[in-house]
């Protein structure tokens, strides 16, 4: 549900981009309509957004189905080659693809049209920057909490009868955890270390999947709104097959981190449902304002490639530190070479077919 909550209070900026890029027309770089075929430009959308929903709706559903499956479970030796590969798919979707758009729109001479030359500072950078550490404290923040909210919960050790053994005090000690809560007068409240171990990856599962997702939908409203405003079929064309590939990579990626947080059903269909509505969304709001949307306004510049900046760094610091870092560091993983040089390959493919895509989209 935080992820529903985080979604609402996002969308309302993404429509102030939206009308703020149809509003303004400070720069008009670019005015000619060559190539412009609103009623074929409106059949391919239409084409795309059938196709982007159902290319998203089975990324995110492949590995949340596939759960079923002793292949695909969480704990199996494919699972981790799946989340490497999508990993790799959204590390370069941050730095092969969003960044460098955003960098393009925060230095474009339709900013500076009216004198002064062109600035050297890169805000693009600097945003992203902001952007990936405002997330590590984010993940930082709600993993405390809800670790917190769970060692408050703990049975106090008044009310658990441990067997008494003699001479077998160490031995107790090796089984049970025991956590002195100082401002609760000593206290005493004892933990399983496996099930504390269990409760701390769900967690972060959570927090991951929840900030994941948020990453994603900027990324894919803006991309929509994109696709969504142009009148000319010779750039929607290519766009259509590029997005939908996208869209279906992300969603394995997405799926794979909302199978490993354990939500319930409800919630998995909720953030299901998200993903794969809002590059559609997206699309359908770019048609909406199409007749009065300029896409080389300096206000939807700016818009753009801020959200464009933070989304990416959003995205690099999820793929490298929540993604790839842990998998990578976990015991089963070190301990297998074949394990790892399979993880390695489909790591180096995502990131490798989806830059790829960046010639098309």
């Amino acid at each position: 549900m935080l992820a529903t909550k985080h979604t609402l209070q996002v969308l309302p900026w993404l429509l102030l981009f939206a009308q703020q890029a149809a509003a303004s027309g400070g720069c008009d770089c670019t005015t000619a309509t060559d190539g412009a075929d609103k009623q074929g430009a409106t059949k391919l959308k239409l084409v795309a957004i059938a196709s982007i929903l159902t290319a998203g709706a089975a990324g995110v559903l492949v590995p949340v189905l596939g759960r079923s499956m002793a292949a695909l479970r969480p704990d199996g030796d494919i699972f981790f080659a799946v989340k490497a590969f999508a990993a790799g798919v959204i590390l370069a979707t941050g730095m092969v693809h969003i960044l460098p758009a955003a960098f393009d729109s925060l230095t474009s001479p339709c900013l500076h049209k009216g004198g002064g030359g062109k600035s050297g500072f890169p805000f693009a950078g600097l945003v992203a920057m902001s952007a990936a550490m405002a997330t590590m404290v984010i993940d930082s923040l709600a993993a405390g909490y809800y670790r917190r909210s769970h060692v408050s919960k703990a049975q106090p050790v008044d009310s658990i009868d441990i067997p008494e053994r003699a001479g077998d005090e160490e031995g107790r000690t090796d089984h049970v955890h025991v956590h002195t809560q100082g401002h609760s007068h000593g206290e005493v409240v004892i933990i399983s270390s496996p099930e504390e171990a269990s409760i701390a990856d769900t967690i972060r599962h959570r927090v991951v999947s929840q900030v994941l997702e948020l990453g994603i939908l900027v990324h894919s409203v803006i991309i929509g709104v994109s696709l969504g405003a142009s009148v000319r079929p010779s750039t929607i064309r290519p766009l259509v097959g590029a997005i939908s590939f996208h869209q279906f990579f992300e969603g394995i990626g997405l799926g794979g981190c909302i199978v490993q947080a354990n939500f319930k059903v409800r919630a998995t269909i909720i953030m299901a449902t998200f993903f794969s509505l809002t590059g559609p969304v997206g699309i359908v709001l770019g048609i909406a304002i199409s007749s009065s949307y300029n896409v080389h306004s300096s206000t939807a510049f700016i818009i753009e490639g801020v959200f464009n900046s933070a989304s990416a760094g959003i995205l690099i610091y999820m793929s490298l530190v929540d993604l790839l870092a842990t998998d990578f560091n976990n015991p089963k993983l070190q301990t297998n070479t074949k394990l790892q040089l399979m993880t390695y390959l489909a790591l180096f493919l995502g990131a490798g077919m989806m830059s790829m895509l960046a010639i098309w989209a």
